[in-house]
C-alpha cells in the first residue's frame, strides 16, 4: 500500500507519499480501506518531532479515518468485510489501509456521505468524553469554547445546543464567528479585538462560563480561571498557547472551579472503547436526525497531505480538512 511517512521531522515538506508493507489485523482488530482521512494539530505536532505516536501504535501519522473493513482479526464480532465504518485511531490514518482496534471502530451515520465520516471520530470523542463525560455540561449552563471555528469548535457548538446549553466561543475573524453563529453559537467574540473574560460576564450578567473547553493551554490559563463561573469545569484539551502557566489557587477555589486535561491518542483500548461506544449512544442519533452535522472545509488528496498541513498551520480554514485517497 501507499502511505504517508515521516523520514525525519520537519515542515510540511517532511510528508513524504511512500510504498509500504500493508498492516496486518491482529486479535481483536479490522483491517479497514482507507477512503479518507482527516487532518489534526497532533498531526503536524508529530510530523514536527513533538509528538510521538504511543508505544505498538502505526508510525505513520492519522487519527481518525473513514472506509471498508477489508478483513477481520481473530476474536472480532459485531463487523462484516463490506461494513462501511469510520474509526478512532492512534496512529496510521493517513494511508490506503489501517488496522483498528473493533471497539474504535464506529458505523457510518445515517444520512452522512462515507469520505464526510473521516471528519467524525476525533472531534465527536473529543468533544463527548470532555464536556460531557468529565465536565457534565447541563442544560441551561453556558459552555464557552476556543477556537470555536475548528473542527473541535464546531462539533462542540452543535452538541452543546442539542443538550440545551448557551454557547460562546472565540474566534480571529468576523468571517469564522458568523459560521459559529450559523451552528448555534450565540456569544460571539473575535479574540483580537475583544477580552473573553469581559464578553463573557457580560453576556451572562456577571457569572461566568460553567464549562470552558481550552485548547491553547498555558497562555488562557489565568483567564480562564476568572472566565469561569462558580462551580465552573475548565476541560483542557491542547497546548497551542503553551505548556507551563502559573495557576492562580486562590481564584480558583473562590470559584469552587475544576480543571481536568485529557488526551485520546495514549489512553487505554478500554478507555478508548468506552468514549467510542457512548459516542455511538448519544451522538450517533443527533447526525442521523441532522441535529448534528460534520463540517468539512475541504478534501484534498492524501498523496498531498502537505498541502493540506499548511492549509491548516495557516489556520484559515473552518472545521475538518480530509484527505482522500483517491
Amino acid at each position: 500500500m501507499h502511505a504517508i511517512t515521516i523520514p525525519e521531522p520537519g515542515g510540511p515538506e517532511a510528508l513524504v507519499w511512500d510504498e509500504v508493507p500493508d498492516p496486518v489485523p491482529g486479535e481483536g482488530e479490522v483491517l479497514v480501506e482507507v477512503v479518507a482521512g482527516a487532518v489534526n494539530r497532533a498531526d503536524i505536532m508529530q510530523r514536527q518531532g513533538h509528538y510521538d505516536p504511543p508505544p505498538g501504535a502505526s508510525r505513520y501519522p492519522g487519527l481518525e479515518c473513514s472506509g471498508r473493513i477489508t478483513a477481520l482479526g481473530p476474536g472480532v464480532s459485531g463487523w462484516a468485510v463490506g461494513d462501511e465504518v469510520c474509526a478512532l485511531l492512534a496512529g496510521g490514518g493517513y494511508a490506503e489501509k489501517v488496522a483498528v482496534p473493533a471497539g474504535q471502530l464506529l458505523p457510518v451515520p445515517q444520512g452522512v456521505d462515507l469520505v464526510q465520516a473521516a471528519a467524525l471520530p476525533e472531534v465527536t470523542c473529543t468533544v463527548w468524553s470532555n464536556v460531557f463525560m468529565v465536565a457534565h455540561l447541563r442544560p441551561g449552563e453556558t459552555l464557552l469554547v476556543h477556537g470555536g471555528s475548528s473542527g473541535i469548535g464546531t462539533m462542540a457548538i452543535q452538541l452543546a445546543k442539542a443538550a440545551g446549553a448557551r454557547v460562546a466561543v472565540t474566534a480571529g475573524t468576523k468571517e469564522k464567528l458568523d459560521h459559529c453563529a450559523e451552528l448555534g453559537a450565540e456569544i460571539l467574540i473575535n479574540y483580537r479585538e475583544q477580552d473573553f473574560v469581559e464578553e463573557v460576564r457580560r453576556a451572562t450578567d456577571g457569572a461566568g462560563a460553567d464549562v470552558i473547553l481550552d485548547n491553547m493551554g498555558a497562555k488562557y490559563l489565568d483567564r480562564n480561571i476568572r472566565a469561569l463561573a462558580v462551580n465552573g469545569r475548565l476541560a483542557i484539551i491542547g497546548m497551542q498557547g503553551g505548556v507551563k502557566g502559573e495557576l492562580n489557587i486562590g481564584a480558583l477555589l473562590s470559584k469552587r472551579g475544576a480543571i481536568s486535561a485529557t488526551s485520546l491518542r495514549a489512553r487505554p483500548l478500554e478507555e478508548k472503547a468506552a468514549i467510542v461506544a457512548a459516542v455511538r449512544e448519544h451522538v450517533w442519533p443527533l447526525l442521523a436526525d441532522g441535529h448534528v452535522r460534520p463540517v468539512v472545509d475541504r478534501q484534498v488528496p492524501l498523496r498531498d497531505a502537505a498541502s493540506a498541513h499548511r492549509l491548516v498551520e495557516e489556520s484559515t480554514h473552518v472545521g475538518k480538512v480530509l484527505l482522500v485517497t483517491s
